[in-house]
């Protein structure tokens, strides 16, 4: 059996234990009685696992830093502040307590000189400036749907978006106004991203135009009767969204589009040069085969190709670009020689100089401003972590910078002797740390759990490696077990929530749906917990990924399966009590899995379930295949569940909101009027009004989905008869 125990202490991102800031189940008594892990208890507010910080905004002179939480785990978050060196964040507003109606509190954070360093940030519709050390905001203006702040470098000009324009606000005037730079047609068009200049004079861009999309309607009912909505959707084949990506100057107005090949290929990232007289572009065709890199130039629009790269078969966008410092080339973040890596392109068109290689992958990096170091997060010390590095961009040897295990998001100051990371790990719920870049030194910033989360026994997360059943192909996994697993018994197994990407060490695991409470309640009642990093994940590399291809519910269930007959083998699954369960993709994979491996699970909950991949969004032909071809109407069919019904022979439940715009509800009646001819035992959970994320959108919806979930593997999968319900409510 191979087990990396990852997850099973503490581990803060220095080496330091977490000791101070909350208990583990390995510190609790033997003898001391677990508190029950409930659906309700587990989200109520406030909440157990705290409110993770978020919206971290650095000062222009890197001295301190602001951001949004809540330190009693409530929903409603404050502005907070914090500088190096400091014991503890403070708090600068108390909105909640003066009464304020925003039901989420601030939003979006940024600090300003106005002429003192002040923090700017959104309320509601008001967006508010606070001086530390005043006992009141000063409002500056209103506006409907404020986000995005984001000050200068200089920190004396504020740009924020709103969902028709994207504005500049002068802090040095008089009376500071905010001014339109760009204005949109918010039904059609919407301010992507934006970035400053080094010198505070240009923003460049990025417009999402969905006008030329098919316009659809969603019907659905709610208390209030019948719903209609329309929305903008494309199918396989349809026309797409255009990409318009522009440079504005900030004193004068003056806009200037760039002139790209086609408007139709996606930006994977862009970046103004120091001066800010050129706009680097970091591109692909829709089918992500083609990947380009081109540098324009601001003033005229003319266009100059620095890199191109060509390759049928590739499967995942993970490219990134930035020029290195000063005018010493481009520094590239591509998979073009098996795995994702550093690479130095001098010149234009000159040959790639590699700065990291290994059979491990990076997900993110940064460049010093100096140009000595480039940081980045990569899984280097194990396929499930997220740790800093550096590397000199003369090239050398990495450096590991941050400690221990877990998942890094780091923020870095503007001259980046500092960041701030969001850092958890499989038994941490999320903290803010400081990293002293200097000394790599680590010190906590905030601590987010209630006292009583050191109440609780949690699971014990440990990692498997084991072979793919259909070509060996070597996969990882993420296993829960109860905190007291007995090795001689066999648990019963439930594998997911299944998705790709889902293997990584972080409190939660993945993090796109809040099913961290879930996974904790099911182990608690006695059931083991896989995920499995399923073909065209992170981390393992392209010919990793390359099953994949034509292949959603084909290659990836015989992962799932292999992790299945893994755990078998090794005495921990009972094979006769095995589940599975997933939304969206993860969805589809469920029902495939039940539809094309009858017995091998005796029940499955599918989430949203992508049935019909014929009404996926385009981009999924990046593994489905173009849309032309005579082979298409064949592939789109062997890669929905849809045409696969006929197989189910395990008990099926479907959880679907009927607001749905990214899986539509009416593809699950589809689907449920084929069950329903055929006879199969199924069930429909229809949750009215509730849209995609379906477990994200309301504590209600949630609580009673996963509630309904639980009730549902119990009967089917009869865990440990040694766990009793805190209440029948709770079942």
């Amino acid at each position: 059996m191979t087990f990396a125990n990852l997850g099973g202490t503490a581990v803060a991102i220095s080496g330091l234990l977490l000791a101070n800031l909350l208990l583990t189940s390995s510190g609790k008594a033997a003898e001391e009685p677990a508190l029950p892990l409930d659906i309700d208890t587990l989200y109520g507010e406030p909440s157990l696992i705290g409110t993770r910080p978020a919206g971290v905004a650095w000062s222009a002179d890197s001295s301190r830093i602001a951001f949004t939480w809540n330190d009693q785990g409530g929903s409603f978050r404050e502005v907070w502040s914090w500088a190096p060196g400091q014991a503890a964040p403070t708090r600068l507003t108390h909105h909640e307590s003066e009464g304020a109606r925003s039901s989420g509190g601030v939003t979006s954070v940024a600090w300003v000189k106005a002429p003192e360093p002040a923090v700017a940030y959104v309320l509601g519709n008001d967006l508010l400036l606070r001086t530390p050390g005043d006992s009141a905001s000063r409002k500056l203006f209103e506006s409907e749907g404020l986000r995005q702040l984001s000050a200068s470098p200089t920190g004396t000009r504020l740009a924020m978006v709103k969902p028709d324009a994207l504005l500049a606000l002068n802090l040095d005037a008089d009376r500071p106004q905010a001014r339109p730079l760009v204005e949109l047609d918010y039904k059609t068009q919407a301010i992507s991203s934006y970035q400053w200049s080094s010198d505070g004079t240009k923003i460049a861009f990025l417009v999402v135009d969905r006008s030329a999309l098919p316009e659809r309607e969603l019907h659905f009912y709610t208390r209030d009767g019948h719903q209609r909505s329309q929305v903008r959707r494309a199918f396989p084949g349809d026309d797409t969204e255009r990409f318009r990506l522009g440079v504005a100057d900030v004193a004068t107005g003056t806009l200037r589009y760039l002139d790209r090949p086609s408007d139709k290929h996606y930006v994977w990232n862009y970046a103004l040069s120091d001066a800010g007289d050129r706009l680097l572009v970091n591109s692909s065709d829709l089918l992500i085969k083609h990947h380009q890199i081109d540098s324009y130039d601001v003033a005229t629009g003319r266009r100059r190709k620095l890199y191109a790269e060509h390759d049928p078969l590739h499967l995942r966008p993970d490219w990134r670009a930035a020029w290195a410092s000063g005018r010493s080339g481009v520094v590239l973040l591509t998979d073009k020689d098996g795995f994702s890596h550093l690479y130095l392109q001098p010149e234009p068109g000159s040959a790639l100089r590699p700065l990291t290689s290994g059979p491990w992958e990076i997900s993110q990096f940064w460049s010093h401003p100096d140009g000595t170091w480039l940081y980045f997060l990569a899984n280097r010390s194990h396929p499930a972590d997220r740790q800093l590095y550096r590397v000199k961009l003369s090239g050398g040897d990495v450096e590991r910078v941050t400690t221990g295990q877990g998942t890094h998001a780091p923020v870095f100051s503007p001259d980046m002797r500092h960041a701030v990371s969001l850092y958890s790990n499989d038994t941490t719920p999320h903290e803010l740390s400081h990293v002293d870049l200097t000394d790599l030194t680590v010190q906590p910033i905030t601590r987010s759990p209630r006292p009583e989360f050191a109440g609780f026994i949690w699971a014990e997360v440990r990692y498997v490696q084991f072979p793919s059943r259909l070509d060996g192909a070597p996969l990882v996994g993420r296993l829960s077990l109860p905190a007291n697993y007995d090795s001689s018994r066999r648990y019963p197994l439930i594998v997911g929530s299944v998705y790709s990407d889902s293997v990584t060490n972080q409190w939660g695991g993945r993090q796109a749906h809040p099913t961290w409470g879930l996974d904790q309640a099911l182990v608690a009642r006695g059931f083991v917990l896989l995920s499995v990093n399923v073909r065209g994940s992170f981390g393992q590399g392209r010919a990793h990924n390359q099953a994949q291809r034509h292949g959603y519910g084909v290659v990836d269930i015989e992962d799932l399966h292999s992790g299945v007959e893994y755990l078998v083998s090794e005495g921990i699954a009972d094979p006769e009590r095995v589940g599975i369960w997933g939304s969206s993709y993860g969805g589809l994979m469920t029902l495939m899995s039940l539809f094309k491996k009858p017995g091998v699970y005796a029940a499955g909950i599918a989430g949203a379930p992508a049935s019909n991949v014929a009404h996926a969004y385009p981009a999924q032909r990046w593994v489905m295949g173009p849309e032309t071809g005579d082979d298409q109407p064949g592939r789109y069919e062997s890669q929905s569940p849809l045409f696969h019904s006929q197989g189910l022979v395990d008990p099926l439940m479907i959880i679907h909101g009927t607001r749905d715009q990214v899986v539509l509800y009416s593809d699950t009646v589809a689907l449920t009027q084929d069950l329903i001819d055929a006879e199969k035992n199924f069930e429909l959970v229809t949750l009215p009004g509730v849209g995609h994320g379906w477990d994200a959108e309301a504590a209600a919806v949630r609580r009673f989905s996963f509630k309904k979930m639980i009730r549902f593997f119990e009967r089917h999968l009869h865990p440990s008869s040694s766990y009793t319900p805190a209440s029948q409510s709770q079942e």
